[in-house]
């Protein structure tokens, strides 16, 4: 994978220094790409500076955000990065798998590693916006990674795992939907699924993440995606009948 191709997204980062460090660690790996949703109005500051040291300039360059849905709207793979094992969560990278997934299967796609608050970590909501999962194994007496520490973790991995002269097959996949594709999908698809009642309406999101898991297990293409929102035009279409008729027959 080219540098590039990575962006680290921090969202809603409360501390300078960490933020310091991690554009520090970005450096130490050949990294630059970041961005920044909703960070601490000090993450430019003296103590963000004197972290970084050399590094600033990425955080001079750094994107900023107000949603991760936004940061995420060119990006085709995230990976959220969560110690959070729930139900609709279940297959999770170790650093080291994912920096093999990042190398075998998206070598020229643009991808980002997502990491949450420093106190909290990723929101469901978040989380619901990345393809894939990454944690990382602590010991349980002390669960809790400093947000620089889990980045030097993951990069180092994919830095250890990258080969810069390999060949890239000609035979390569189409092109891989970015965010903005995948989260106006579903919110046709949510918003189909609700109208011929598949969706709890109390909790449409139930359903929809196991969709998500599905999707972003494998990654959709552009294609994929029209073809997906052609099938929610088609269930649009036949209820709209359905109703025009029954409302017709009620007439009649």
């Amino acid at each position: 994978m080219r540098p590039e191709n990575l962006s680290v997204i921090l969202v809603e980062p409360r501390g300078p220094i960490n933020i310091g460090s991690v554009c520090r660690t970005m450096m130490n790996f050949g990294f630059t790409q970041l961005r920044l949703v909703n960070p601490t109005k000090h993450y430019q500051s003296l103590l963000a500076k004197k972290m970084a040291l050399s590094a600033f300039t990425v955080l001079q360059n750094a994107l900023i955000f107000d949603d991760l849905q936004s940061a995420l709207s060119d990006i085709q793979i995230a990976f959220g990065t969560t110690r959070r094992f729930g139900k609709y969560r279940e297959n999770f990278f170790s650093p080291s798998n994912a920096a093999k997934k990042l190398r075998e299967t998206y070598p020229t796609e643009n991808c980002a590693l997502v990491l949450g608050p420093e106190d909290t970590g990723l929101e469901t909501k978040d989380l619901d916006l990345c393809q894939h999962f990454i944690t990382i194994p602590t010991h349980d007496a002390y669960k809790s990674m400093n947000l620089s520490h889990a980045l030097t973790v993951l990069l180092y991995e994919i830095s250890l795992k990258s080969d810069p002269e390999e060949k890239i097959s000609a035979l390569r996949p189409q092109k891989l939907a970015d965010g903005n594709e995948i989260e106006n999908m579903f919110a046709h698809m949510k918003k189909s699924l609700l109208n011929i009642d598949f969706l709890d309406k109390q909790n449409p999101e139930h359903v929809l993440r196991t969709f998500r898991r599905l999707f972003g297990a494998t990654g959709l293409t552009s294609r994929d995606v029209r073809i997906i929102r052609g099938m929610m035009s088609r269930i649009d279409w036949t209820e709209n009948q359905r109703r025009e008729n029954t409302n017709t027959n009620r007439r009649g």
